[in-house]
């Protein structure tokens, strides 16, 4: 009997049109994220709720992250990632991700628990601020404390195909006390060897694809379910 969790596939959604073609492509659910280039921040409520009638196969988590920059927060920001957790619940959301440090760099536990208290009833990803935890096994025994059911991860490098090897001592820390997801530069060409490396089994990527209506604006980038699908199928046919 195989009892191994099945795969995950998380795409990193910056819209609505990315959204429906992930769900299109078989993801398992998407982040919901405005400001990729910053690192992704709280999309609108407006986008949001369409992304939320849109999805029906697919699960949505939203980041909550009211800036770009570091992960070190004030009172009021504190007060902002509250109350947007509070209107994703409203809308129906299925789940968030959060990231607070200190700026020692340790888990920030007193707000990540307001948080977690908002959230509850609601999955919670901890996602990459985790990578600039000065002190990871530290990090992630704090984050399994808080009760988070996830942590996003690149093995604190810049891409997850670079962090391998603290992927695989994190993978095997958790013991299946939270799971282990990771992201940054997963792709269709390296999903399969992270996988072998690491015994990671969720995932986290783009699959992004450039669409242009007018030359003189450039490319837009938005997910191609077709690319979904190939990720996908690189783990799954294996």
């Amino acid at each position: 009997m195989n009892t191994e969790q099945p795969f995950e596939f998380e795409i990193c959604a910056n819209g609505v049109e990315s959204c429906i073609e992930a769900q299109k492509g078989g993801a398992t659910r998407v982040e919901l994220c405005a400001s990729i280039p910053e690192g992704g921040t709280t999309p609108s409520m407006g986008e949001i709720a369409q992304a939320r009638q849109m999805l029906t196969t697919t699960r949505l988590h939203v980041i909550i992250r009211p800036r770009g920059g570091d992960f070190v927060y004030s009172e009021l920001e504190a007060q902002r990632m509250m109350a947007d957790i509070s209107l994703c619940k409203a809308l129906g959301v299925d789940g968030i991700a959060i990231g607070c440090l200190t700026r020692e760099g340790d888990i920030d536990i007193e707000v990540c628990q307001q948080l977690m208290k908002a959230a509850q009833g609601m999955a919670v990803t901890f996602h990459r601020a985790f990578d600039r935890a000065r002190h990871p096994q530290k990090a992630l025994e704090d984050i399994i404390s808080l009760g988070c059911q996830r942590l996003l991860t690149s093995g604190q490098a810049s891409k997850a195909p670079d962090g391998l090897e603290l992927l695989k001592q994190l993978n095997e820390q958790a013991q299946g006390r939270i799971q282990l997801m990771a992201g940054s530069g997963v792709n269709e060409d390296n999903i399969l060897h992270i996988h072998q490396e690491t015994g990671i089994r969720q995932f986290h990527f783009s699959a992004r694809s450039p669409v242009s209506h007018d030359p003189e604006f450039g490319d837009r980038l938005l997910t191609s379910q077709q690319r979904v699908r190939e990720t996908i199928a690189r783990l799954t046919i294996s």
